[in-house]
């Protein structure tokens, strides 16, 4: 057997692996007797049928299996003894049109592409500079939150007038281009919530109305949400966009408001718990606490998002791209040649990342354990349960199961694994570059590019 590498340049390689009949033969052999043990031919009692026989009705497939099961374990064999940093998998030469006639005395020759990771230094030092953000919650996102807390807990009410901000129960039916009911057209009874209505006009001819009022509105143009608008309508969103007439007649059936409910004992105590608030200013710095301690995620996504952009920016490298759209379209029959085009240039980015974080793990001696996924799994499931409201307690040994039950799917504990690999890297970097601490308001810092 010879195997061998042959550099077309820095970024595309050949391997070629040679095959006597003395290295597959034994192989082969082995495979016979072993599948004529188990085979049930009639006429044959079971695990009696003749190697022979096998060899003579199966031999050829059985050939086929085992010398491209030798080719693909020294192929990876090689590539691990090598340390060649592969991307993709080898794929068979296209030009190789070389004809074997499968006897078992061929010797066989086998050329393979590879795609080989660019060289580049870790662009991140402690010369790097970023910044990193303490949100605060400006007064009107705060307001908001206080807001949407007095909502929660107010009650409904049934006013004869409407005002910006409450709900219509109304019938609407669909215009034609004169303004008459449209024969056979869309007729619907829905909550009209003003709220999310865009156009200020529209929204000006919302306030003010009573029962059995009635006014025409452009649906298209009161929302920008399709899926707003197929649910005040009862269509698909699909329907939205064939809609040839958009103009409704709005007829309020009634005018639901919600309340807020008041600053007072009893309401601090449903949102905080006895005893915790006791007053209004009290309540507002509760309520600030809460928004920046959920605008820490926000700070902590806009650090990683600028280490990523640093990093695609700081590393200039090649990619082997025709072989690797070679290896998508190999490993994604049904991909068609415009998606993937059109989705190539973040394939590479997400690539050029990939390697970034996987020389920083190698060079480092990174290492993500089991635990570590695992104590991952039991955090998001975690998360998951109590975004869902469930009301039965999950104690610890609970979420280990289900944590464990997650990891058995192997789509999803790469997911997770990947996810422990990108923390552990963000953890390093952190410690590696200068970090600038810098404060910010909540509406500024969504002005950050």
């Amino acid at each position: 057997m010879n195997i061998s590498q042959e550099n077309i340049d820095e970024t595309n390689a050949v391997i070629t692996v040679e095959l006597t009949p003395d290295d597959y033969n034994p192989q082969v052999d082995k495979a016979i007797k072993e599948q004529a043990k188990k085979a049930k031919l009639p006429g044959f009692r079971p695990g009696m049928v003749p190697a022979s026989h096998i060899r003579r009705t199966y031999g050829k497939a059985i050939l086929v299996d085992e010398v491209n099961r030798l080719i693909s374990d020294k192929i990876n064999t090689f590539i691990g003894d090598n340390k060649l940093e592969i991307l993709g998998q080898p794929l068979p030469k296209e030009d190789d049109d070389t004809d074997y006639n499968w006897d078992f005395n061929d010797t066989f020759s086998f050329a393979y592409e590879v795609g080989l990771a660019p060289q580049f230094e870790v662009p991140f030092t402690e010369k790097s500079k970023f910044t990193s953000y303490v949100i605060k919650a400006d007064e009107e996102t705060l307001e908001s939150r206080i807001k949407n807390l007095r909502r929660s807990y107010g009650k409904m009410t049934n006013p004869e007038v409407s005002e910006d901000g409450d709900v219509l129960y109304s019938e609407l039916k669909q215009l034609d281009a004169e303004g008459n009911e449209l024969e056979e057209g869309i007729v619907n009874t829905a909550s009209v919530r003003t709220d999310l209505v865009d156009d200020k006009k529209i929204k000006k001819a919302l306030v003010g109305l009573k029962k059995d009022d009635s006014v025409t509105i452009d649906v298209k143009k009161a929302f920008a949400s399709a899926a707003d608008i197929a649910r005040i309508l009862g269509i698909n969103e699909d329907e939205v966009e064939a809609l040839a007439d958009s103009q409704f007649k709005l007829t309020v059936k009634n005018v639901n408001r919600l309340e807020e409910a008041e600053l007072n004992d009893d309401f601090y105590t449903k949102v905080f718990g006895e005893g915790v608030v006791t007053n209004e200013t009290e309540f507002k710095e509760k309520v600030r606490e809460e928004v920046e301690g959920m605008l820490v995620q926000n700070a902590t996504q806009k650090l990683q998002n600028d280490l990523y952009l640093s990093g695609l920016d700081a590393v200039k490298a090649d990619f082997p791209e025709a072989f690797l759209k070679r290896w998508l379209k190999a490993t994604n029959p049904e991909i068609k040649e415009d998606e993937l085009e059109e989705g190539f240039a973040d394939f590479l980015k997400n690539l050029k990342w990939t390697l970034i974080e996987n020389r920083i793990i190698t060079k480092n001696g990174l290492e993500v354990k089991y635990e570590e996924v695992l104590a991952l799994a039991k955090e998001r499931i975690a998360a998951q349960l109590k975004m869902y409201g469930t009301s039965q307690e999950v104690d610890d040994q609970q979420l280990t199961q289900y944590a464990v039950q997650l990891l058995g799917d192997k789509e999803q504990a790469n997911r997770l694994f990947d996810e422990m690999k990108a923390l552990k890297v963000f953890d390093y970097l952190k410690g590696v570059v200068k970090l600038e601490e810098k404060e910010i308001e909540y509406n500024k810092f969504l002005e950050l590019k």
